[in-house]
């Protein structure tokens, strides 16, 4: 590996740290979502601000050291947003997020430290072209998808849901289930997708997997990556996907896409929620009645009663353990699987 570079999550699956390029500056009109650009760091911004490497792990950063990551877009409701397209001529921007999301900086919330500020030293080329992620999308052969699956929505971001879509996968594990963990639409993080492996699933992937930085991109492109990471997620021959819907579907994620794909196969969708008029919000705008609703708006008995009440759909808070033989029982019901770990014997193919 070439030390001069920190490799962010968003170049795991390049080989641009095993493999040597060269760093070649390109004109603001050759720029493009997803190209791999070499930054150098002008402002770490605040020290508790981290990068996340290839293997997910956090790195700590310094003035003047160079950042690998690619050019992409965010747009989060809570935190910040920002786009290379509003790079200016004096070339600076912003990590958007730990995983190397590189853009200008245009909006953030009063709550969020100081974003780490670059300046961009050139763009990552071989043999005079350009890289791009799309440029180390591993080709799968198209299937058609038909795997159950278990969905997570959100109301907002951090809401809960990679909470909620841990402690479920963890049941389905403990029940001797093969289970596929995918995360379809927000900003290129590694950190989600891996919480859901660390609990024991069988295989994880995201939109990184198939050449986005972010799913912010035109619908006709996305449409085109989701069927790839569809086809990806079928090859597992799980018994039940995990799906989250990163951000809310409302943001210009192209979550109302990546549902609508799903819906057919959707056997039991999970809604975590920052408050009880939130949930309400996002029934009405995409016609979605949740079989759970969980996160910030379940924390307080309070949250609980008004969710179920404004909203009529049950309101459980997950990581309350009293709560657990509850969630099985929906689980059961929705999806037909038993989930009290007699069903399968552990060692065989699928387990």
């Amino acid at each position: 590996m070439n030390h001069e570079f920190i490799y962010t999550s968003l170049t795991r699956i390049s080989d641009l740290a095993e493999i040597e390029f060269n760093v070649e500056k390109l004109d603001r009109d050759q720029w493009a979502t997803g190209d791999y650009i070499v930054s150098k760091i002008l402002d770490p911004g605040s020290n508790t601000l981290n990068l996340e490497l290839t293997t997910g792990r956090m790195r700590g950063v310094i003035g003047g050291e160079l950042i690998v990551g690619a050019l992409g877009e965010r747009f989060a409701t809570l935190e910040a947003t920002g786009t290379w397209r509003e790079v200016k001529a004096d070339l600076k921007m912003n990590v958007l997020t730990g995983g190397g999301l590189m853009g200008k900086l245009t909006s953030k919330s009063v709550f969020m430290p100081n974003m780490m500020e670059v300046d961009y030293v050139g763009h990552a080329f071989r043999d005079g072209k350009k890289l791009t992620m799309n440029d180390f999308v591993e080709t799968v052969e198209p299937i058609q998808f038909n795997t159950p699956v278990i969905l997570f929505v959100g109301t907002s971001m951090s809401a809960g849901k990679t909470t909620s879509a841990r402690i479920v996968t963890n049941l389905f594990k403990v029940a001797g289930y093969k289970v596929v963990g995918a995360k379809l639409t927000g900003a290129g993080r590694y950190k989600d997708i891996l919480a859901i492996k660390d609990v024991g699933a069988n295989a994880v992937m995201d939109f990184v997997d198939v050449g986005l930085p972010s799913s912010i991109c035109p619908a006709d492109i996305y449409k085109i990556k989701l069927e790839q990471l569809l086809s990806r997620i079928q090859h597992q021959n799980a018994d039940v996907a995990i799906i989250e819907i990163g951000a809310s579907p409302l943001e210009p994620y192209n979550g109302d896409l990546a549902i609508n794909a799903l819906r057919e196969h959707i056997k039991c969708t999970i809604l975590s929620a920052s408050d009880p008029y939130a949930v309400y919000g996002l029934m009405e705008a995409f016609e979605i009645v949740p079989d759970i609703v969980t996160g910030i708006a379940t924390n307080t008995l309070a949250g609980v009663n008004m969710v179920q009440k404004l909203c009529d759909v049950k309101a459980l808070n997950l990581i309350d353990s009293t709560t657990t033989e509850e969630l099985k029982k929906v689980l059961s019901l929705k999806t037909g699987f038993s989930l009290t770990g007699k069903n399968r014997v552990y060692g065989q193919q699928n387990a």
